[in-house]
């Protein structure tokens, strides 16, 4: 998978969290993933679709980290993963597709972005869009972790 296509997703996604939720993600290592299941306790995922580019991008947090971001961008402290807690995941899914779509345009590629797709629940499963190499990225933060799938054809 081309490092040039996750850096945009990974640069996205710290941001928006830092600016709208005020909260830190720690990256870790980025490895290959072979199975379906997520890693957290909801996920937002988006379809990428391009002439030359097609893909999906997951993301993917533990409960108490969902529930932090969400105290600290809304004031609301949720007592379970609702669907005001789902809907966040899908808009900061959408935020983070959004900033890499434009990074990724100043390099030359172009793509457009599904509605999210928000799953929830202990052991559920994230099937990518396309055939490709599927990639995560774990990110720390001491109210949970978050994790980062990203699925190209190329």
């Amino acid at each position: 998978m081309n490092v040039a296509f996750i850096n945009p997703f990974i640069a996205a996604l710290t941001n928006v969290l830092k600016t709208m939720a005020q909260t830190e993600l720690k990256p870790g290592k980025p490895s290959k993933k072979s199975d379906t299941k997520a890693r957290g306790d909801v996920s937002g995922m988006i379809g990428l679709v391009g002439e030359e580019l097609q893909g999906s991008l997951s993301i993917t947090f533990e409960q108490g980290l969902a529930f932090e971001i969400m105290n600290r961008m809304l004031g609301e402290k949720p007592a379970e993963l609702d669907d005001e807690v789902s809907d966040m995941v899908g808009e900061i899914a959408n935020m983070v597709c959004g900033g890499a779509k434009q990074a990724l345009a100043e390099q030359g590629h172009e793509f457009g972005m599904a509605t999210p797709i928000v799953v929830s629940g202990k052991d559920h499963s994230i099937n990518h869009l396309v055939d490709g190499p599927k990639m995560i990225m774990p990110f720390t933060n001491e109210f949970g972790n978050a994790y980062l799938e990203i699925c190209f054809n190329k």
